[in-house]
């Protein structure tokens, strides 16, 4: 018996000390429409390093546009470009390519929205 007791208290630590993130299903564009200003972002949930950013996302009538880039001392901004609601996730064209970025919900309420991308990276905002 004791040795079933350190083996079920790990197992049940395991499970239920465990943080677990459920991702956010869109429903509609409509959910994301707004301006959210792109505070920073990690490569994973857990890096302890954030990479502080400048940059704002204008989702509006179907098109994401990027605003205040920062490049080489300058900034710019993104033409607009097409997003998509595809199976709950945010799908957004890529200039110049017939290919799209597709990113997760993993967390979003009125005010902060946390994207994940498909490589693994978060990016976290606040709606402006």
């Amino acid at each position: 018996m004791k040795k079933i007791t350190p083996a079920l208290v790990l197992l049940g630590l395991s499970v239920f000390g465990s943080v677990v993130y459920a991702d956010v299903s869109l429903q509609s564009k409509g959910e994301v429409n707004g301006t959210w200003k792109l505070q920073y972002s990690k490569n994973s949930l857990n890096d302890k390093q954030s990479i502080d950013r400048e940059d704002t996302w204008v989702f509006k009538d179907g098109k994401v546009t990027i605003l205040h880039i920062p490049r080489e001392g300058a900034y710019f901004d993104q033409a607009p470009v097409d997003y998509e609601i595809e199976d709950g996730k945010l799908k957004v064209a890529i200039i110049g390519s017939s290919r799209t970025e597709l990113y997760t919900v993993v967390e979003k309420d009125e005010k902060s929205m946390t994207l994940k991308g498909k490589y693994g990276n978060y990016y976290f905002f606040s709606k402006k």
